[in-house]
């Protein structure tokens, strides 16, 4: 085959970029996202945070403005409704179709169920929170609800991906950079017992509400309601309190206990994205600045545009990753499940 023919054969890897509010999402467009990922202003989007998400109004302007760059806007609703929030859920649903989006991203099975007896010319995709690994689950809802796209979570190397691309029968998007979450995407059992809220039915998993900061002569606390979660230093960056990632007292040494900030980066296994055969890969951060956005979505359009054109050769660059790992928790990154050497 020659190489050019080669290079037009080659599975293009989409870009899904974040964006918690307007400008966000602009900046994503702006900067290279193939796609775009948002929430409605209320409980039914897993990054519930005040001051972020779209309004009807809000999430049109946006969609109109990726459409005029040729860009595609998804819209999560990705939590999982308890019985008072079924008509909120349900009515953000017809508000995502009445306003065109590209896909709707969900994990309610009856969320699920009910976009496709009401809208079904609507894309659905399968989001993290179902927390779908094997084929055998990917069959079940592209059969049941006729998801077009499953987000994978975080947890299978990449020869189990790639076994999944082969045998699921629907698209495959995995996480390629942000945050990573101990539990099972979500299903956090420590915050519900702290904040007595469920993440996947408050949609965060430090509510704000439960978030305090206290100032002292050694540094600043961090609590989730009365659970002191970190101390940090006047010279050190203080990150959101959340339980997995802070630093308690264990046989009287203090550390990260459960888990050290870190930050998944896929940069610099592009080509074997690539030669998986996975889809999209999904950029963490809806809860992110403009700034976040802009960056991370830059580097990975030329990483990815560099891969395109010669994956046999290509290197990510020391600058991408630097640039990357400022942003990162921990300022450090991993590859997390996707490296297993011993698979």
């Amino acid at each position: 085959m020659q190489e050019g023919q080669a290079s037009i054969n080659r599975k293009r890897v989409e870009l899904v970029c974040p964006a918690g509010n307007l400008p966000a999402l602009k900046t994503a467009v702006d900067n290279g996202a193939d796609a775009v990922y948002i929430g409605f202003r209320n409980n039914t989007n897993a990054r519930n945070f005040p001051g972020l998400n779209f309004s009807r109004d809000e999430a049109a302007k946006g969609i109109d403005y990726a459409r005029n760059a040729g860009k595609r806007v998804f819209l999560a609703l990705n939590t999982y409704p308890v019985p008072r929030l079924w008509d909120e859920a349900a009515a953000s649903v017809d508000m995502a179709a009445a306003i065109g989006v590209d896909a709707l991203i969900l994990a309610d099975p009856g969320l699920l169920e009910y976009a496709k007896a009401t809208h079904p010319g609507l894309r659905l995709h399968l989001s993290v929170q179902g927390s779908a690994t094997n084929r055998q689950a990917i069959a079940f809802y592209r059969e049941r609800f006729g998801i077009q796209r499953v987000v994978l979570p975080r947890v299978l190397s990449l020869e189990q991906v790639r076994r999944l691309v082969e045998k699921s029968g629907v698209e495959i998007e995995v996480f390629g950079y942000g945050g990573l979450c101990v539990m099972a995407e979500g299903r956090c059992a420590l915050s519900s017992f702290v904040t007595a809220e469920s993440p996947n039915s408050a949609g965060v998993c430090s509510p704000a509400h439960a978030v305090r900061w206290h100032e002292t002569a050694a540094g600043t606390d961090s609590y989730l309601n009365d659970i002191l979660i970190n101390t940090f230093k006047d010279d050190e960056a203080a990150s959101y309190p959340t339980i997995c990632k802070g630093r308690f007292k264990v046989n009287d040494h203090i550390y990260h206990a459960i888990e050290e900030p870190t930050c998944l980066n896929l940069i610099e296994i592009l080509p074997d994205i690539q030669r998986a055969g996975i889809s999209a890969i999904k950029v963490e951060g809806r809860q992110r600045s403009r700034a976040y956005v802009a960056t991370v979505t830059r580097i990975l359009r030329d990483a990815l545009d560099a891969c395109n054109r010669d994956p046999e050769t290509f290197r990510a660059r020391p600058d991408w990753i630097e640039q990357l790992n400022l942003l990162a928790e921990g300022s450090c990154h991993t590859l997390g499940a996707y490296h297993r050497p011993w698979q």
